[in-house]
């Protein structure tokens, strides 16, 4: 159950950064409140996941996740370009997490 706390988490960073992103500085109500709301969301699910994850691990996960996700739903959402470096970063994070994953105990 920790790791699909740490994915929820990751999942809310997401929803929380693309908000940010949409509420154009705070001008914007909706956009504010997916914000505010991805973000409690996402911070709770980290804390539940950092009961039985170290932190460096849980941490460093849930950034990853989001930094991923973001990248993928603002290339999709705002017609963010994705260039090879961009692409060869994502490929980078992305097997770091794997390699978090398959070496961790927890």
């Amino acid at each position: 159950m920790t790791w699909i706390y740490l994915l929820l988490a990751g999942v809310f960073e997401v929803v929380f950064a693309v908000g940010l992103k949409a509420s154009n500085g705070f001008t914007k109500p909706v956009p504010t409140t997916v914000f505010v709301g991805g973000m409690v969301a996402s911070f709770w699910f980290l804390a539940l996941a950092m009961r039985d994850l170290p932190a460096g691990v849980a941490y460093s996960v849930w950034t990853g996740l989001g930094a991923i996700g973001t990248v993928a739903v603002a290339a999709f959402l705002f017609r963010e370009t994705l260039g090879f470096g961009t692409l060869a970063g994502i490929a980078l994070i992305l097997s770091g997490i794997v390699v978090i994953r398959m070496t961790s105990t927890a």
